[in-house]
């Protein structure tokens, strides 16, 4: 299982080389951008557990990356460590007031780099942040979003659950479960991208249970992507077999085979447009009424 997946964002070839074949050694999932752009891309398409950011770059330096990535709101909880080849103070405070999560100068310590990264990633799942397998914010972080938009207007929130998920783990294995979930969290930025803004914000609270929050204007439409999409793409984790009969055969808990359709996504979608919210909770309780009515409706 892989320990996290890691952006390395760096021009210099032989670095950023080194860096994805010692990560990818150590267990971690490794993409690098040469640019501050691509990286900005790759994020947008893939969230990392974390980055690690070259301060020169050829066409945006890594405060700017920083500054990007910590003001957009699906990209603001990545932890980000900085690499520069000076040691400055002022530097490095200018990092920090940016976001970032830690600093180290070029030429390092491979172990050191190593020791900061894991620590990072480690420090963000015990504060219940990031979903360990989609990198997507969790628990606190999903929490802090909903207790910023209570009181504002225009906003949605979708409540997205894979129906069939726990079948299908249960017949092709908690590897492939996993991978399920991390091409979910890829289809729902990629939608969120294409029909939304940059302050929509996808979170993962656990599971197979994904959030959207998005403008009340682009909820409806989004929505009916998102179920279509998923629908015609997740059958690629299916063999053949079971793609052409449209369902897997598995037992049930008294022995007898049982025909479980293949996995769709529900998804229930409230606004204050609709509803009126005292707390939080009333959020999380009505939306998952709202996508339980919708999974019932099949």
């Amino acid at each position: 299982m892989s320990k996290g997946r890691i952006l390395v964002v760096e021009d210099d070839f032989d670095i950023s080389n080194m860096l994805r074949i010692y990560f990818t050694g150590q267990g971690f999932e490794v993409s690098v951008a040469p640019r501050g752009g691509e990286a900005l891309a790759l994020t947008r398409k893939s969230i990392p557990h974390l980055i690690v950011l070259d301060i020169m770059l050829p066409d945006m330096d890594g405060y700017a990356v920083c500054k990007e990535l910590r003001t957009t709101t699906r990209t603001s909880h990545i932890p980000i460590i900085f690499l520069t080849q000076k040691d400055e103070r002022s530097d490095k405070i200018a990092g920090l007031e940016l976001g970032a999560d830690d600093y180290i100068t070029k030429p390092f310590d491979i172990e050191e780099l190593k020791l900061r990264v894991t620590n990072a990633i480690a420090r963000q799942e015990r504060d219940n942040s990031l979903d360990p397998r989609t990198g997507l914010p969790s628990g606190r972080l999903i929490e802090e979003h909903l207790r910023k938009i209570i009181r504002k207007p225009d906003w949605a929130l979708l409540d997205c659950r894979l129906n069939h998920f726990e079948p299908f783990k249960d017949a092709y294995g908690f590897i492939a479960g996993d991978e399920v979930l991390r091409f979910t969290s890829i289809l729902l930025g990629e939608v969120v991208d294409a029909g939304g803004t940059p302050n929509d914000f996808i979170g993962h609270p656990g599971g197979d249970n994904f959030v959207v929050v998005t403008t009340h204007a682009n909820s409806a439409a989004m929505r009916d992507r998102l179920k279509a999409r998923f629908k015609e793409e997740v059958q690629t984790h299916y063999n053949f077999g079971d793609r052409e009969q449209g369902f897997i055969v598995a037992k049930a808990a008294d022995g007898l085979e049982v025909k479980t359709p293949l996995m769709t996504m529900a998804v229930g979608v409230i606004s204050p447009e609709t509803h009126s919210f005292s707390d939080i909770r009333e959020i999380t309780e009505m939306a998952a009424e709202a996508r339980r009515r919708d999974s019932a409706g099949g």
